[in-house]
């Protein structure tokens, strides 16, 4: 055997089992609890981001916004040319979500005080976190009308679900997840299936756990209004499902893809925490009456996490209502999966679609594939403002851009000697 045929047995060796830890995961909802008292190393005075990191004076507009929000729902600083000056000095520490086995929709933000859904995967036993999603503050609306929806997360809605949970010992996403998709979501842009099949799960546990009945009056309006309510659990489960898969030696399997409106950053099982980057696109959707492309920040976001373990664009196939959403055709969406099916390593035998005969969704991006085809993935997303201070104005979809893989799959050979004899 050759050193080149030995290289390549060693990579589809760990490739095979990258995407067998990711299959193999079953994510339950464990608790919903302030996240400076289950995300690792959240401190005080810490802000947790989306995206690769960043620091203040390279952040967009829209992550900005949200930064200043964050200071002020925490009441670190009275108004917000306090919380400006604070962020500008350093006095507020930034990290991104993925160093602390979180994510966050949009601009990310997660603070101490903010509750987190906790989901662990119960077959390696390790836990991944994720903020609440909603349309305003995490776009970089940071007026008092966006925080007071933080602050009925943090004082209402939070806790009452968290009694049904415990009540229940626990929720299990797998079966969810796997209804959903066969109900015409694709768990990033659109989750009303998986938003109703949570909040009918948990609405009799929160009457048993004996919520206050203004608190849960207020919560189950909340859950049985809220389309995107599944989308905080989609991308836990799904970084609670890619986790596993971090540092298989020789594996070019993708664990990760994420988004901070300045950068587009992706980290690969057999390259450590290393993040490979490239300028973050603009998305390619529809407005909301009076905004238009000229008004929008580039892509932002972890949500791509769904894309990362075979949801989201990777099936916008089984879920084509969204598009009159996110913009394109039936065709189109059909061809999307043909073209993620190419560069990936195989599929999931859980996440099974209707409408391709019941096959898998395709799992284990391979920047390998990616590079070889020049198909980049697929990624359903939503559109921020350029400026701070607005909620969501659009969504759509957008592609990885290739300067990711490239560079990862030049370090991928220098790592592991690939063309040396």
């Amino acid at each position: 055997m050759t050193p080149a045929e030995d290289i390549k047995q060693k990579i589809e060796a760990a490739n095979l089992e990258a995407v067998r830890r990711i299959n193999a995961a079953d994510p339950v909802l464990v608790d919903i609890a302030p996240a400076g008292e289950v995300i690792p190393g959240l401190e005080d005075r810490m802000i947790l981001h989306s995206g690769p990191p960043i620091d203040w004076h390279q952040m967009c507009g829209a992550q900005r916004g949200a930064m200043i929000g964050v200071v002020l729902f925490e009441g670190w600083a009275k108004n917000g040319e306090e919380a400006l000056k604070l962020l500008e000095s350093g006095a507020i520490k930034i990290e991104p979500n993925h160093h602390h086995h979180a994510v966050g929709p949009m601009a990310g933000t997660i603070s101490s005080s903010m509750p987190v859904w906790v989901v662990e995967n119960k077959a390696f036993r390790n836990r991944a976190f994720c903020r609440q999603v909603e349309g305003r503050q995490q776009f970089g609306d940071y007026s008092d009308s966006a925080l007071e929806g933080l602050r009925l997360w943090r004082d209402v809605w939070a806790p009452s679900l968290r009694k049904g949970i415990l009540q229940m010992g626990g929720v299990g996403l797998k079966p969810i997840i796997a209804k959903a998709l066969q109900m015409g979501d694709e768990l990033h842009n659109r989750s009303i299936a998986a938003s109703s099949l949570f909040a009918n799960t948990l609405t009799r546990p929160m009457i048993e756990s004996d919520v206050a009945r203004d608190d849960l009056l207020s919560t189950l309006g909340y859950i049985t209004n809220h389309e995107l309510l599944f989308l905080g659990l989609s991308m836990a489960s799904g970084k609670a499902s890619v986790d596993p898969a971090v540092g298989i030696a020789y594996s070019t399997v993708v664990v990760a893809m994420a988004r901070n409106g300045t950068e587009f950053g992706i980290r690969v099982s057999g390259l450590d925490d290393e993040w490979f980057t490239a300028p973050s696109p603009k998305v390619d959707g529809l407005y909301l009456p009076c905004y238009t492309e000229k008004d929008a920040g580039a892509d932002m976001g972890d949500s791509a996490i769904t894309e990362t373990v075979g949801w989201g664009g990777f099936v916008l196939c089984g879920a084509t209502g969204i598009l009159s959403l996110v913009g394109g055709t039936p065709d189109e969406a059909m061809a999307y999966n043909r073209e993620m099916r190419q560069i990936t390593v195989t599929t999931s035998p859980n996440y099974r679609m209707p409408v391709l005969g019941f096959q898998g969704a395709p799992v284990g991006i391979d920047i390998r594939k990616v590079v070889q085809t020049g198909i980049a993935p697929i990624i359903d997303t939503a559109i921020a403002n350029k400026n701070p201070g607005h909620s969501i104005i659009g969504a759509g979809l957008v592609r990885a851009p290739m300067e990711c893989f490239k560079k990862a799959l030049l370090s991928f050979g220098r790592k592991y000697g690939l063309g040396r004899s």
